[in-house]
Parts: structure tokens; C-alpha cells; sequence
């Protein structure tokens, strides 16, 4: 039995791993984009490690694309196998998939335009047409439930309590020789106590876990009062200076926690009379999925669901699609709220609501995730006086503020207390989905913690299962 790992292997994104058994059957753990813009990312998108038509079957841990999004290609390549989800993933699937093959078609025209007449030409990956064939190879399993997926091999998917329908994939495998061996992926471990969802639920006790680090050298600032902050920065910016407020939110997950918080201030009447815009056709469709699942919904969103059935909408919220509506912002008078993708203003609407709010010490900008250095978000957060923006340069003028809680990334300790149930049974952690300064730092601090032994795959790299 071998596991080689095909993407995320010393690198955050690009998530694959394939696991071998005895008898030869292929097992996928995700199929993700490596995103990015560097030469390498377009080599790795273009060129499986493996050959698509021997995978005999995919198992998917959530829907974000760095963990799906060549799904459409592996199926075009050639993969005639099934393609295991819990019931939440499939659902975000079929948008995310759809919007991540519009936005190719969109970027190859329009590097096609710009370099056509030199002879280079791009293609998409794969088109909107790809997405349906991969979505008919979906099969949705539950949580917390056993599946004979193959004569020799179970799965399990616990909630993972990352993004809607995240979930930890264990395989429970017999193999040639009489033995059971369990392995287990972690997916991405969410944070416990976050609104919406389920906290992390931890894995069956394994023999080898491949394991994520995206944050496994740090620990996250502690939760402030995040309902009283967001209500004074709301009042601060709406009421006292009568501004704009501007949120730039990732579409499934952080979008739905923004707007789930002020339908609570609303229905206990703490709400100014403002109003509220939710900006991005693809957060209005996963709001949408959000509210069929509420299988994934946390006991607290439940009982919340007693007294106000619709968790995502109140009087006073619009949410956008057309993209005249979405114009008609840049000239709406008076204060507002604008929550809007992307989340790291490198691209969408919210991109263009940062150009025409940001000159105005009024108006604040609201950042609550992640951003990537080299992105508007992130250049932002390190101080930058200014941006260049559509070929123009403004000032920053506008107020920032910066909430890193909302995070649905576990941090080191998190991540160790979602592992501590594993101290015992497992023989090796092995680590993706981040640097290898990270890798490093939490292969350290698992060690202290009493596990036994720890790795750090190069991609391509082909480890032997005992």
C-alpha cells in the first residue's frame, strides 16, 4: 500500500493525495487548484501526476477550490470512477465549480485579446460545458456513518466544522494479509465555538493521519467581543460619520457569518436603520445553499431558527446579482453597509467598491480575513498610504480595521486538541497544505505533545504504507 503525494505538499494549495491499496485500487483525496500566478502553478493545473483514468474513485473533504477545483478537468481527462461528498459539499460544488470555470473563460478571453496578435494563445482549463459531466459522478454520503465504498475499504466523513459540509475523510482498509489499517486526512480543521457550524468533531483513532498545517506556527489573537465590535464599528462609520461600510468577504463561509450577525442585532433591535447590501452572485447562491443544509447548522443556530426562520435575511438586506444593481452602489448616497467578494480585494466587485470608497475618511474598510501580501487586501493590512488600482493610483484615506477571529483556520493549538485522541494508535503524521516553516514548527509541537513520529512530503514523493 502507498500514499504519493500529488499537490499541497510543502505548499498551501493544490490539495491531492493518492493512496494505492494492496489489490491496486486507487483512492483521490481532493482534487484542488494550486492558486496562484507563477509558472509553476500553471504546470501543476495543466499536468496530473497521475494518470486520470486509473483513479478509481475521488473522495472530496470540502468544496473550497483548492481542494476541488480540477475536479472538472480529471473528469474531462479521462476519470470514469465516483466521486464521494457529504450532501453540503456537493451542493457548493455544483456554484463553486461553475464560477471557477466562468472565471477561466473570462481570464483566457481576456489574455487572448491582450496577446492574440503575437500568436500566444491561452486555453481554460476547463469550461462551464465540464462541469456538468464531473457533478453527475457525485455520490453524497452523510456524516458519522460507515460506507463501503470497495469489497476492502469503508469510509467515514466526521464534521470538520470548517465551511459548510467540511468534513475529516477515514478509511478504514483490509488489507492482503487479514490486517486493517485505518488512515485518515484531516481536510481542514475548523475552530471550535464559531458561529453557524458544528465545532470540529474529532477522527476514529488511526493508524496514519495525513494532516493540514496552514497555521501550524501560531495561535490565533484571542475572540474579542466580536457581536459589540462589529456594532460599534457599524455605528462609528453609519451613524456617527455617515459613511460607508465596506466588508470584503469570500463568498461560502465568511459572507454567511457577517450576515448572520446582523440578523441578530436586527431582531434585538441594536441595528441602526442602514442599509445592507450583500454584493457577489456567488455569495447569493451560497446563501442559498446554506439554508438547505441545515443538517450542518450548530445546536445555538438551531434554537436561533425557533423565534427567526430565515437566519440570513432581514428587512433591511439586499442581496445583488445583476451587475447594474451592483453599479448603482458606486453613486448611492448616505450610509451603508457593502459586504462583497473577493475577500482579499484582488478581484470581483469588492475591488471596485475599494476604489470608490477608500478616498474618503468617512467610509471603512472592514477586513476579517486573510489576505495574500502582494494582493490590494494585503497590502492594506501591512500600512500602504495608497493603491494603484484599474492603472490609477489613490490615497488611502478611509479608516481600516482588522479582525483576524474570524478565521476558519484551527490554529497550533486547536489543531493539537482536534489530534489528541491520536496520541496512542498513530504511527505517523503526515503533514500538508502549508510551508514547510510551518510544517516544521508544528511537526515540533506535535512531538512535545507525545506523538510519535512526523513528516513532510515533497510533492511527487511516494511514502509505503506497513
Amino acid at each position: 500500500m502507498q500514499i504519493q503525494f500529488c499537490g499541497a505538499a510543502r505548499e498551501v494549495t493544490g490539495s491531492a493525495h493518492l493512496i494505492t491499496l494492496d489489490d491496486g485500487y486507487r483512492i483521490l483525496l481532493d482534487c484542488g487548484l494550486y492558486q496562484g500566478r507563477s509558472k509553476e502553478m500553471q504546470e501543476f493545473n495543466e499536468n496530473f501526476i497521475f494518470k486520470p483514468e486509473s483513479v478509481d474513485c475521488l473522495v472530496l473533504s470540502h468544496a473550497h477550490i483548492d481542494h476541488t477545483g480540477r475536479v472538472p478537468k480529471l473528469v474531462k481527462d479521462g476519470f470514469r470512477g465516483d466521486i464521494y461528498a457529504t450532501h453540503a459539499t456537493r451542493s457548493l460544488c455544483a456554484i463553486l465549480l461553475l464560477d471557477s470555470a466562468f472565471i477561466q473563460e473570462r481570464d483566457a478571453e481576456y489574455y487572448n485579446k491582450k496577446h492574440g496578435k503575437f500568436g500566444k494563445s491561452k486555453k481554460p482549463l476547463y469550461t462551464r460545458k465540464d462541469v456538468k459531466p464531473a457533478m453527475e459522478r457525485f455520490v453524497g454520503l452523510p456524516y458519522d456513518r460507515w460506507e463501503r465504498i470497495h469489497p476492502n475499504v469503508e469510509i467515514l466523513y466526521r464534521d470538520a466544522g470548517h465551511i459548510l459540509g467540511s468534513a475529516s475523510v477515514t478509511l478504514r482498509i483490509k488489507r492482503a494479509d487479514g490486517r486493517t489499517t485505518t488512515v485518515g486526512f484531516t481536510g481542514d480543521i475548523g475552530r471550535p465555538n464559531r458561529p453557524i457550524l458544528r465545532d470540529p468533531q474529532p477522527m476514529p483513532e488511526c493508524d496514519y493521519i495525513l494532516c493540514e498545517s496552514t497555521y501550524g506556527d501560531r495561535e490565533h489573537e484571542l475572540k474579542p467581543n466580536e457581536m459589540e465590535k462589529f456594532l460599534n464599528i457599524v455605528k462609528s462609520t453609519c451613524v456617527d460619520k455617515g459613511g460607508k461600510l465596506l466588508i470584503p468577504a469570500f463568498s461560502v463561509g465568511r459572507t454567511q457569518e457577517i450576515v448572520h450577525m446582523l440578523d441578530q442585532l436586527e431582531s434585538a433591535g441594536k441595528l441602526p436603520k442602514i442599509k445592507v447590501f450583500v454584493d457577489s452572485p456567488l455569495a447569493v447562491n451560497a446563501t442559498t445553499v446554506f439554508g438547505a443544509h441545515p443538517e450542518c447548522y450548530d445546536a445555538e443556530l438551531q434554537e436561533y431558527m425557533l423565534t427567526d426562520d430565515n437566519p440570513f435575511g432581514f428587512n433591511s438586506l439586499t442581496y445583488i446579482q445583476d451587475v447594474k444593481e451592483s453599479k448603482a452602489l458606486n453613486f448611492l448616497k448616505g450610509p451603508a453597509i457593502i459586504i462583497s467578494a473577493s475577500g482579499m480585494m484582488n478581484a470581483g466587485r469588492s475591488k471596485h467598491h475599494l476604489r470608490n470608497t477608500m478616498g474618503s475618511p468617512k467610509n471603512t474598510i472592514f477586513i476579517v480575513g486573510y489576505c495574500a501580501p502582494q494582493t490590494p487586501g494585503g497590502k492594506i493590512r501591512d500600512g500602504a498610504p495608497g493603491l494603484k488600482l484599474y492603472g490609477e493610483y489613490h490615497e488611502l484615506r478611509a479608516d481600516v480595521v482588522i479582525m483576524d477571529s474570524f478565521s476558519a483556520h484551527g490554529d497550533q493549538s486547536e489543531m493539537i486538541d482536534f489530534l489528541d485522541n491520536q496520541k496512542k494508535t498513530c504511527k505517523k503524521v503526515f503533514l500538508v497544505h502549508g510551508t514547510i516553516d510551518r510544517m516544521e514548527a508544528f511537526g515540533g509541537a506535535l512531538e512535545e505533545h507525545g506523538f510519535k513520529g512526523w513528516a513532510a512530503p515533497k510533492l511527487e514523493e511516494v511514502i509505503e504504507i506497513e
